[in-house]
Formats: structure tokens, C-alpha cells, sequence
């Protein structure tokens, strides 16, 4: 997969592309992922990539033409040739980013991620995207952060790219629950003690017990993913 980012602030990615997840990815040539400066599309003296909002109000607004020029620069690029890209704007106003998004952009060969910045950006940039993107209901400075959730979500769902990939079966969203408590050693710390049905190696058991636990601590935390989820032992609710 290719991940092309359009930006005003392209140092805000240096950190999260050299580690972990991420970083891996890249090192192994299953993800590439290619941070783009957009002052470098204007076309003025001082780099402008904002203005005022025509009709008045607060704040500025991402000007058109930047990003405009960027996307289509990409598009005529090899890669743009090669391989045809989703388009995704990342701002307040887009559809809610979860777990069944971020497997269908995983199966895309190739992203444009545009991070929303400002009080907001001009109508027309919208009307260039394939999709809009929130992360949640809640303000942030500017659509970089969100982009860096999208990504590693979606990259750590290409085949190959965590070390197992069976765990990703088990986490939480995956099959419409949240995880089931987890343990490591020591099996007792300070009186708490480990379930003594995970010290057992009965694996059916096991995996009952992580199913039940996974049912009760989505209800108590999370019951609105209990619609239209059943287990192998009748409905979640």
C-alpha cells in the first residue's frame, strides 16, 4: 500500500513514522508512506496556504488552489499512474472512523489523506475527496492527529505487517466486541491472582471464558456494539 499525506505541518509526522508499528511496516516494503509539505503547492511570496472566509467570521479557511495543485501533481506521478487512489479528507464533518472502515481502506492499494486544518477548509476541497473522515466527536487543532490514527489502524491490518497475524482476530472491534481481559506472568501479584481457568491449558474452556468475558465487559462498557451481535451460544443481549 501507498499513503501519500497532504499537510501544513509535515514535522508532526517525523516521530510516528520511525517507530513501532509504522516504522516496521515501511522497513519491511509493505507500506510506503510519503509525507507532502502543501505551502510547497502555493503559489505567493509567503508560503499562503489560508485566507479569510468570504461573507466574514473567526478564524481562516485552507485555501483551494494548494491542494488542488498537490493532487494533481500525484496523479500525474508514476505511482498515480500505476495505481488509483482513495482520496481522504480528514475534518470534523466526515462520517465516524471505525473498525469496519479501516479494513476496507486496508484493502486499497493506494491513499491521499488530506489533513483539514484552520476553521475549516474551502466547500470546493470536499467536493475533491472520495471520502470524509472523522475520528470522533470532539474539536482538534488540526486533521494531522486523525490521519495518524487512520494510518496506523489501517496499516496494521495489511497481511504481514504485525508479527501475528492471527492476533488481530482477537482484538477488540474485531468481531463486534471489545477484547477480553488479558494476563501475563507473574500469576499472582500482591494477593491478585491470575483466573486459574487461563492456567488450565484446557483451550475450549479457555476460549468460552474469554468469549463470556468479552460479552460482559462490552455490555458494561460498551453496550451500543451489543446490536446484532450474537455468539455461538445465542444473542449478546
Amino acid at each position: 500500500m501507498l499513503i501519500d499525506i497532504l499537510t501544513l505541518f509535515p514535522k508532526m509526522f517525523e516521530n510516528v513514522l520511525g517507530e513501532s508499528i509504522l516504522h516496521r511496516a515501511q522497513k519491511k516494503g509493505l507500506a510506503g508512506i510519503r509525507v507532502w509539505d502543501l505551502r510547497d503547492w502555493t503559489s505567493d511570496a509567503h508560503r499562503s496556504a489560508d485566507d479569510k472566509p468570504f461573507g466574514g467570521g473567526p478564524g481562516m479557511v485552507m485555501k483551494i488552489e494548494p491542494v488542488w495543485r498537490a493532487l494533481e501533481e500525484l496523479k500525474k506521478s508514476p505511482e498515480g499512474k500505476a495505481r488509483a487512489a482513495k482520496i481522504v479528507l480528514l475534518t470534523p464533518q466526515g462520517k465516524r472512523f471505525d473498525q469496519k472502515t479501516a479494513k476496507r481502506f486496508a484493502k486499497e492499494k493506494r491513499l491521499i489523506l488530506i489533513c483539514g486544518h484552520y476553521e475549516g477548509v474551502d466547500e470546493r476541497i470536499r467536493q475533491m475527496a472520495d471520502e470524509e473522515v472523522s475520528i470522533g466527536d470532539y474539536v482538534l487543532t488540526c486533521g494531522e492527529i486523525p490521519a495518524m490514527a487512520l494510518m496506523d489502524a489501517v496499516v496494521r491490518l495489511i497481511p504481514g505487517v504485525l508479527g501475528d497475524d492471527e492476533s488481530i482476530v482477537s482484538e477488540s472491534f474485531e468481531r463486534g466486541l471489545l477484547e477480553y481481559p488479558q494476563y501475563t506472568r507473574p500469576a499472582e501479584f500482591k494477593g491478585k491472582k491470575v483466573p486459574q481457568v487461563l492456567l488450565s491449558g484446557d483451550h475450549k474452556k479457555i476460549e468460552e471464558w474469554r468469549m463470556a468475558e468479552a460479552l460482559k465487559r462490552t455490555k458494561e462498557r460498551r453496550p451500543d456494539l451489543l446490536i446484532g451481535v450474537k455468539s455461538k451460544h445465542g444473542k449478546a443481549d
